[in-house]
C-alpha cells in the first residue's frame, strides 16, 4: 500500500501501460483517476479497478483538448482539492519514412505526445502543489535517445519529453513536486502489435535486447509505482530506462 490515500491521475489509461500503472496505483491504495481519450475504455478500466476493491473515477480526457484537460482537473479539485500524482502516459505513433510524413501526421503526433504532456503538466502545477509532496511522471521512450526507421517524429516527440521532464524539474521542486520520467523499450501493446508479429522485425529487435525478450505493461508500470512514490522521495529530473538492455547494447 506504498500509495495509500494519494490521489493519482493518469493519462492514457484505457489500454496498455496506462491501464497497468492505473490498475497497479489502485491495488497500492491510491484514489485512481482513470482518464483517456475513449471514455468507454477508461469505464472499463475504472469499473474493473472497483469490482476488486480499488478506488477509481473514469473521465473522457483527450490530451489534445484544453477544455476537456481543464473540466476534468476541476473534477479533482472539487473532489479533493489535491493532485498527488500525475502520470502523462498518453501517446501515439505515425509510423512513415520522415520524407513521406505529412503535415497532419506530424501535427497529430505533436500534440498528443509532447503538447498534451506540456498541457497537463502546467494545468495540474496548482493541484500538484496543493499536494506539498506532488509526483510527475512522464513516461518517454527510449527512442528518444535512439534513431530508428521509421520513427523520426515519434522519437523527436519523445526526445522533447524527456527534456521537458528535466526542466520542469528544475522548476517545480521549489514548490515541493519531483518530476522524473520513464522510458520504456519494446513493451507487448496495442501500439508495437503491428511490429513484434513480423517475425523478421522481432528477431532484430530482441538480437539488441540483452534479456531477449519484450516488456510487459505490468513493468513499466511498477517503474512508474516507483517514480510516483515516497520511495523515490530523493529523485527528481531523472530518467529511468526500463528496456531489458536494449539502449545499453545499442
Amino acid at each position: 500500500m506504498r500509495l495509500q490515500g494519494k490521489i493519482a491521475l493518469v493519462t492514457g489509461a484505457g489500454a496498455g501501460i496506462g491501464r497497468a500503472i492505473a490498475e497497479l496505483f489502485a491495488v497500492e491504495g491510491a484514489h485512481v483517476y482513470v482518464t483517456d481519450a475513449n471514455g468507454d475504455t477508461a469505464g472499463t478500466v475504472a469499473t474493473g479497478i472497483a469490482a476488486r476493491g480499488g478506488a477509481a473515477m473514469a473521465a473522457a480526457m483527450d490530451v489534445t483538448r484544453g477544455q476537456e484537460v481543464s473540466a476534468v482537473l476541476r473534477q479533482v479539485a472539487s473532489g479533493h482539492g489535491r493532485l498527488d500524482i500525475l502520470v502523462n502516459n498518453a501517446g501515439l505513433n505515425v509510423r512513415a519514412d520522415f520524407r513521406h510524413l505529412t503535415d497532419a501526421d506530424w501535427v497529430r503526433i505533436r500534440e498528443v505526445n509532447l503538447d498534451g504532456v506540456v498541457r497537463v503538466a502546467r494545468d495540474g502545477f496548482e493541484l500538484l502543489r496543493a499536494s506539498r509532496n506532488g509526483s510527475l511522471v512522464n513516461v518517454s521512450s527510449i527512442m528518444g535517445q535512439r534513431g530508428l526507421r521509421p520513427l523520426a517524429a515519434y522519437t523527436a516527440t519523445k526526445g522533447a519529453v524527456t527534456a521537458l521532464t528535466k526542466g520542469l524539474a528544475v522548476e517545480y521542486a521549489p514548490f515541493g513536486i519531483r518530476v522524473n520520467s520513464v522510458a520504456p523499450g519494446y513493451i507487448e501493446t496495442a501500439m508495437t502489435e503491428r511490429v513484434l508479429k513480423v517475425p523478421a522485425m522481432a528477431k532484430a529487435l530482441l538480437d539488441r535486447t540483452l534479456m531477449k525478450r519484450f516488456g510487459t505493461p505490468g513493468e513499466i508500470a511498477r517503474a512508474a509505482l516507483f517514480l510516483a512514490s515516497d520511495d523515490a522521495s530523493y529523485v527528481t529530473g531523472a530518467e529511468l530506462v526500463v528496456d531489458g538492455g536494449m539502449s545499453a547494447a545499442l
